[in-house]
């Protein structure tokens, strides 16, 4: 007997291009839905904008290289 197939949540994700300081790019930046939920109602950009610099501190932590500040930020 077969078992039945489920199908696993996807998790909700929205992708944003960033460009730094120094005019480097970085493409597709995976930011979850729930940090662009924001009963205050600020900006979807500047929510992602945050959440990328939380990522970028996070991986500068654990490399000890630390990417330059960004200067813009575009949904994909």
């Amino acid at each position: 007997m077969a078992g039945r197939n489920k199908k696993a949540a996807k998790a909700a994700f929205q992708s944003f291009n960033v460009v730094y300081a120094d005019d480097s790019l970085s493409s597709n930046r995976r930011v979850s839905a729930e940090l662009l939920e924001n009963p205050y109602g600020e900006e979807v950009l500047e929510l992602a904008r945050l959440a990328i610099e939380k990522q970028d501190d996070e991986i500068a932590h654990r490399s000890g290289i630390r990417k330059p500040r960004i200067k813009s930020v575009t949904p994909v």
